[in-house]
């Protein structure tokens, strides 16, 4: 048997071994609490997906925001929806579409055409008009295939899903444009200043080509034309201009908005907006670039449990649809929801909560569509911040503006206190439970209301003795 000796090692290996060891620890431990934290959030929402469902009814289905981060492709936002958002929505049973936009512009210019769409099919354009009629009698055929089948759409909320503070400005400009501006796009200045060049210059007439007079059957084609024996000359092939292989097709470019903020108070909102504008829940997406940011970047990607836990509480919330709140409104807290009277009879769980007293706005949270999220913009590249002339507008650069007839109308989800305390539960916490420092305090008699010391704890009832 060889003779090993126990020894430690040296220096340079318990360097390596230390931080290797700690950044591997550190690792596991957030993956752990990170899996725990969206499987908390899946099944408190997972009873919905056994819940009987009727085969002739289109489940709930919502609308999903994604837009590629400043400075960023698609893909990153795509993998932020897969990994936090993706589990919850799969538990709840809850389908979804997605307006997804590659370049600045394209989620306002998407949400305001889906919006225009509606109010064409409300049947707001001017009656005798073709564009109306075309609109009215064209139906969707997978519409109409369902109608025919007997499949009826879903009554119930919907609501939409937004990811980032990026995607959130677009989704507010894109509001405002669907519901405030108009059916028709506007005339673009650049082709009406073309035609009233074209239309201020004579045009001329062409002169009669000599070979006007040459019948069709003296002329021949090179093609079916035969090389001479003679000469032997043979057609020469006029050479093509080369073709950029790695030249990829432009994007085509955002069409502009219809309408500016500055005429948002002056004009009249469509006959069609809705009094309460489906529910939205706005997901953070942290997407911070640079190698200076090194140290921040890795601070977060060893603390992902948090963004998880935060991401699925929101989607959670939005799966659930228990309670909505109105957007100006505090959160109210847990203590303070359960000390809160249940809704009226025929509401069920679900309520509006507008703005409470003034000793609930200073206690709570309270939730600006302006605000929300304005920390992401710190993050932002620099690319995003930058103007040029000549340049469109950019909806990143300007600050978010909420008009007040939409302002009353938007909504956001929210949890009730129940459904947080069966959160609790399920991953194992004790509602009930008291803290570390408030069990020291009442074993050693620190407690305000009972005031007694630790050493007369048996002594109670015993005086006489």
């Amino acid at each position: 048997m060889p003779n090993f000796r126990l020894k430690l090692p040296s220096r340079n290996w318990l360097i390596f071994l230390s931080v290797t060891g700690s950044f591997t620890t550190a690792l596991l431990y957030d993956r752990y609490h990170k899996k725990r934290a969206q499987q908390r959030w899946c099944n408190l929402v997972s009873h919905i997906a056994k819940e009987p469902f009727p085969s002739t009814q289109m489940p709930r289905r919502i609308t999903v925001f994604l837009s590629a981060p400043p400075g960023d492709s698609l893909r990153a936002a795509r993998e932020h929806f897969h990994e936090y958002v993706k589990p919850v929505l799969v538990a709840g049973a809850l389908d979804w579409d997605v307006i997804e936009g590659r370049r600045e512009g394209e989620v306002r210019a998407g949400l305001a055409e889906k919006i225009r769409k509606r109010r064409k099919r409300n049947g707001e354009l001017p009656v005798g008009s073709a564009e109306g009629e075309a609109a009215e009698k064209s139906e969707d055929l997978v519409q109409e295939l369902r109608s025919t089948t007997g499949v009826k759409e879903w009554e119930g909320l919907q609501g939409d899903l937004v990811l980032g503070r990026h995607t959130w400005k677009e989704y507010i400009r894109g509001l405002h444009e669907g519901w405030l501006g108009p059916l028709d796009p506007p005339p673009d200045p650049l082709q009406t200043s073309s035609l009233g060049k074209a239309s201020s210059t004579p045009i001329e007439e062409a002169p009669p080509a000599p070979d006007a007079a040459l019948s069709f059957d003296s002329v021949q084609s090179v093609d079916d034309a035969a090389p001479t024996s003679d000469s032997g000359a043979t057609p020469t092939e006029q050479p093509k201009p080369a073709e950029d292989k790695d030249e990829k097709p432009r994007q085509p470019v955002p069409r502009p908005a219809y309408i500016p903020t500055s005429v948002y108070p002056s004009v009249t909102i469509a006959a069609s907006t809705p009094e309460v504008l489906p529910p939205t829940a706005v997901l953070p997406l942290p997407n911070l670039l640079g190698f200076l940011n090194t140290p921040i970047r890795i601070y977060r990607f060893l603390n992902r449990r948090s963004l998880a836990e935060e991401t699925g509480r929101e989607v959670a919330a939005l799966v659930l649809a228990s309670q909505i709140c109105a957007w100006d409104g505090p959160t109210p807290s847990v203590s303070e929801a359960h000390s809160q009277e249940s809704p009226p009879e025929g509401q069920g769980r679900r309520a509006i909560i507008g703005v409470s007293d003034d000793e609930a706005v200073s206690t709570a949270r309270t939730w600006h569509p302006e605000t929300v999220l304005e920390s992401e913009e710190r993050d932002w590249h620099k690319s995003a911040w930058k103007r040029y002339e000549g340049e469109p507008e950019r909806v990143w650069q300007n600050v978010v503006m909420v008009e007040p007839r939409l302002r009353e109308r938007m909504r956001r989800f929210g949890l009730t206190a129940e459904d947080e305390d069966q959160a609790k539960k399920d991953s194992g916490i004790d509602v009930g439970a008291k803290s570390m420092w408030e069990g020291i305090k009442e074993m050693t008699g620190w407690v305000e209301e009972t005031r007694v010391k630790g050493w007369e704890h048996g002594l109670v009832g015993q005086e006489s003795e």
